[in-house]
């Protein structure tokens, strides 16, 4: 009866792991069956749709956390680029793999999954840094406190040059309203139909964007409700 391996120094383990799990990936990267194709776009697009809408969704409550536009990019842009990917180049590759190609296009080709990532991240960054705003959508952000379950006025904006002019489709429940920007109270109005304007140059600019939160308080002076409005996805008049 043979004893079994050893499996040598921890170094040696761990790489025979990594390149047992990296050969165990690209298998699966380059299966090429039909099912295999749609099963692997149908879970990218799953993973895109989660990153895309949970960075939108948890920028909505940290405006700050600039590094959530890299995170929204990514799912962003793997919409497209993972159905793409396995659909369209690793059937591509593997056809002119099997061509025996040789000289520049043959290592062109060798390479081609490198340089199909590659394009795919500097996509994503160039995206995560000037964020357009067919990526970024907004979602309504409750207050966190208690009460106001059924106050849910609608704040509606429109821009108009360098002023944005906000009102409620419904301001009951409504006591006072309170616009601030990056920390700072611009105004507070305490008087219906609580409509109100914004100075664009009075904002503050966070990751490029800007932006003014809209605080609704109850008789009780609590925020019911809140929301997060950036300049550039407010429709224009006209």
């Amino acid at each position: 009866m043979s004893e079994p391996q050893h499996p040598g120094s921890p170094l040696t383990w761990t790489r025979r792991t990594v390149r047992s799990a990296w050969n165990d990936l690209m298998s699966v990267y380059y299966a090429n069956t039909t099912i295999w194709r749609l099963f692997k776009s149908g879970a990218l697009i799953m993973l895109g749709l989660f990153a895309w809408s949970g960075s939108n969704l948890l920028l909505s409550y940290r405006p700050d956390w600039g590094f959530l536009y890299y995170v929204m990019a990514y799912g962003f842009v793997l919409l497209f680029w993972g159905p793409f990917t396995h659909l369209v180049v690793v059937p591509a590759v593997i056809r002119l793999r099997r061509s025996g190609m040789v000289g520049r296009t043959g290592q062109l080709i060798r390479q081609a999954s490198k340089i199909n990532l590659t394009i795919f991240l500097v996509i994503v960054l160039l995206l995560g840094t000037v964020p357009p705003g067919v990526m970024t959508f907004e979602f309504q952000v409750p207050s966190g406190g208690g009460g106001g379950g059924d106050v849910n006025p609608q704040l509606q904006c429109t821009r108009s040059g360098g002023v944005v002019h906000c009102h409620f489709a419904d301001s009951r429940g409504i006591d006072s309203v309170v616009v601030s920007t990056g920390g700072t109270e611009l105004q507070t109005i305490d008087e219906a139909p609580y409509d109100f304007d914004v100075t664009v140059s009075d904002l503050e600019t966070v990751n490029g964007d800007e932006r003014f939160t809209v605080a609704i308080r109850d008789e009780n002076d609590q925020v019911i409700r809140r929301y997060i409005r950036r300049v550039d996805l407010i429709p224009g008049e006209g």
